[in-house]
C-alpha cells in the first residue's frame, strides 16, 4: 500500500463523518440546527472536493508507471 491508499481512506472517512454530523444537525433542529447544519454541509462540499482531488492525484500517480 502506498500513501494514496491511506489518503483515500482518510478523505472518504472525513466526508462520511461530516455528512453524518450535518444530517444530525439538520434533523435535530432548534438553535443547534440553525447554527451548524449549513456550516457542516459547506464543510462537506469542501471535504468532497479534497477527496476528489486525492482520487485524481492517485489515478495520475498510478498511471505514470
Amino acid at each position: 500500500m502506498d500513501v494514496f491508499d491511506y489518503l483515500i481512506y482518510a478523505a472518504l472517512g472525513a466526508v462520511s463523518i461530516v455528512l453524518a454530523l450535518g444530517i444530525f444537525a439538520l434533523f435535530r433542529g432548534g438553535e443547534f440546527g440553525r447554527s451548524y447544519s449549513n456550516k457542516l454541509m459547506r464543510l462537506r462540499v469542501l471535504t468532497q472536493a479534497v477527496a476528489i482531488a486525492v482520487l485524481v492525484a492517485a489515478a495520475w500517480w498510478r498511471s505514470r508507471g
